[in-house]
């Protein structure tokens, strides 16, 4: 049952492969696809510093995120408290 299963999926994506080469969509991704390295190549890289003060940043903006999320969730729990002991 497994050679029937495996057949049936090689033939499947082979007659997908046919329709899609008719249709002309095959010659579609390729043109897409050159054209995504050509855009790549044009592209200007950040060197090994850049890259490093960048993730810094981000790391940093990361942590006083959570720390300000974290705050703010430790007044808000504390004011709710403090109204529902009240009454």
């Amino acid at each position: 049952m497994n050679d029937y299963i495996k057949y049936g999926l090689i033939g499947a994506a082979v007659v997908v492969l046919i329709i899609m080469w008719r249709r002309g969509a095959l010659k579609q991704l390729g043109d897409y696809v050159m054209e995504t390295r050509e855009e790549l190549r044009k592209c200007s890289w950040p060197s090994v510093e850049e890259l490093r003060g960048s993730t810094v940043v981000v790391m940093i903006s990361i942590v006083l995120l959570g720390a300000f999320t974290v705050a703010i969730d430790f007044v808000l729990t504390l004011a709710f408290r403090f109204m529902t002991t009240q009454i």
